[in-house]
């Protein structure tokens, strides 16, 4: 699929950067509520990419609106944060 035309994290319907945009750089989150959107990670560097991680607000995971989901990388597949649970 073609990035550009991928959801981007944060984004409202009505945003005018609701994709991905060329200039960035982004991660995918993989797995739990937010499967599928990028997330823009233009601002962090290379090795917090691979050692960091998100707690990313949402309103679809398990503790409904206002909830987080926990995302982390994946040692071996960089790009893309998988998803390691829901938290309140």
């Amino acid at each position: 699929m073609d990035d550009l035309r991928r959801r981007v994290y944060g984004s409202d319907h009505d945003d005018p950067s609701l994709y991905a945009e060329p200039g960035h750089e982004y991660l995918d989150l993989v797995g739990g509520p937010l499967d599928g959107l990028l997330l823009d990670v233009t601002g962090l560097a290379p090795e917090e990419r691979v050692t960091g991680g998100a707690l990313l607000i949402t309103n679809n995971g398990a503790y409904g609106p206002g909830g987080r989901s926990d995302y982390e990388p994946r040692p071996g597949d960089p790009g893309r944060w998988h998803w390691q649970g829901d938290m309140p």
